[in-house]
């Protein structure tokens, strides 16, 4: 048989997946749990997400399924076996200071520029071409070829819980939701809300009392702004000049307004992904770290103390006393992606700790639940993802590493990381692309992009490595 040249089939249809890609980035596939329907638990986006690549793979001549309107498949070839490729076409929020429309999909400078461009759908729409390119050709495969799509993967994954109850578990697999070479570890992941529990208060007098505090949205992202109100007896002005001089100290934007009385404060940030929150700045701790300084109302002096404490500059849970590393998947990290306080109700974290491979996360939790026992907090919500690794000898890695050497010419190492792929749901899977070594990670970031050549290149590897996993 003659050897094929992936790269040429690819940029025979570039113009097209190009095209498409931007067709699927124009849909605003967020998570919507206050406008669900029957058809649409999820919100109308993520499901005309769903409906946009089901539609197409129809009319591409594979077979495609429904799964419950919140997940679905497209499928092709035959055999016993199944390879499954998981993709995902949610998004996490667009959050601010984009150069052009979020959903724009603009390309400049030889990138589209998109929520979603490399996180998912970008690679999303590679791994569908390159089905579309094996199937095009005809060629011989001893398995059926899957591609899995979900829509909740940047929350709750209830599409792929909610499908492997209903379909079947392939054999092996990949998910092109992250890096090359290959990912073959990732950390375990645990989701919990840290409540405090209020004291009955006396009838204080203080010169400051906070009304409300919040910042975040996600578990999984570094929230990039922060504000609070404040009522306050005494001189206003000192409150404001002193918030001005912290976050001048610590160069971030702020601003400062009074309305009926009440004065609100806020810090803007920049928000990551919360696997790395070095990687990102903090809005919500820098500015509990100012509030952590003033004299308030004992409920939210204990709160802010706290929060400052065990949290701010702090992402490795040392004053926790749960830090923890190993030499497969390296630190235990900690991103308190949501943070509140009403008077009311007083404060919670809502955060996100990706632990190595080898931690145990009942003994860390165990740790966790002793300390804010003692510090008049508890733990109300709490999820646990198991970390996921897979052997370096296995037919899966060694078949991937041959295919991205071919390519690449450059060694095809082994990586571990902190954030969840669908990789983790399959016995055998790795995450694998599509983002090239040296290549900055913007996913979750404003100005979020991928690379055209990159798009095109991360296609044909896949396109020949599903061909080798399949043959």
């Amino acid at each position: 048989m003659t050897k094929i040249n992936w790269k040429d089939e690819v940029e025979k249809r570039k113009d097209l997946l190009i095209k498409d890609t931007q067709n699927l980035l124009h849909i605003k596939s967020l998570l919507d749990e206050e406008n669900t329907y029957p058809d649409a638990p999820l919100g109308q986006g993520v499901k005309e997400a769903l409906d946009f690549m089901l539609n197409l793979g129809e009319e591409d001549g594979f077979i495609s399924k429904n799964v419950g309107n919140i997940a679905g498949h497209l499928e092709f070839g035959e055999g016993e076996e199944l390879l499954g490729i998981l993709v995902h076409v949610d998004v996490v929020p667009e959050g601010e200071g984009w150069t052009s429309d979020p959903f724009a999909a603009e390309i400049r400078d030889g990138k589209i520029f998109a929520r979603g461009a490399i996180d998912d759908k970008g690679p999303t729409m590679a791994a569908y071409y390159a089905m579309k390119i094996v199937k095009d050709l005809g060629l011989p495969l001893k398995k059926r070829v899957r591609m899995i799509i979900g829509t909740d993967e940047e929350s709750d994954w209830r599409c792929v819980e909610h499908y492997f109850e209903h379909e079947e578990m392939p054999t092996l697999g990949f998910a092109p939701d992250a890096d090359f070479p290959i990912i073959n570890a990732e950390k375990g992941i645990a989701d919990m809300d840290i409540v405090q529990k209020i004291p009955v208060e006396e009838a204080e007098k203080v010169n400051i009392e906070v009304i409300s505090f919040t910042s975040g949205k996600r578990y999984n992202m570094v929230p990039d702004h922060a504000t609070v109100t404040l009522n306050i007896t005494g001189n206003q002005m000192d409150v404001v000049q002193r918030f001005a001089d912290f976050m001048k100290r610590h160069q971030l934007e702020h601003h400062s307004h009074v309305n009926n009385g009440e004065l609100t404060l806020e810090v803007k940030g920049v928000s990551a992904h919360g696997m790395e929150p070095k990687k990102g700045i903090n809005a919500g701790l820098f500015l509990a770290e100012f509030l952590s300084k003033l004299d308030l109302n004992s409920t939210a002096s204990t709160y802010f103390k706290f929060v400052s404490h065990y949290f701010h500059n702090e992402s490795r849970g040392v004053n926790l006393g749960v830090a923890y590393s190993d030499d497969v998947s390296g630190e235990l990290t900690i991103n308190p992606g949501k943070l509140q306080y009403t008077r009311q109700s007083g404060g919670s974290i809502g955060l996100t700790c990706r632990y190595p491979v080898t931690n145990k996360m009942e003994e860390t939790k165990e740790k966790l639940d002793q300390l804010l026992l003692e510090k008049g907090f508890s733990i109300e919500k709490f999820k646990d993802t198991k970390p996921h690794y897979v052997n370096e000898n296995e037919f899966l890695i060694q078949t991937l590493k041959k295919v991205y050497e071919e390519h690449t010419g450059v060694n095809a190492y082994l990586i571990a990381i902190g954030g969840g792929t669908y990789a983790r749901s399959l016995k055998s899977g790795v995450a694998f692309g599509p983002l090239f070594p040296g290549r900055p990670d913007i996913a979750h970031q404003k100005d979020e992009y991928i690379e055209m050549d990159d798009l095109v290149k991360a296609t044909a590897i896949y396109a020949q490595a599903i061909y080798e996993l399949a043959k």
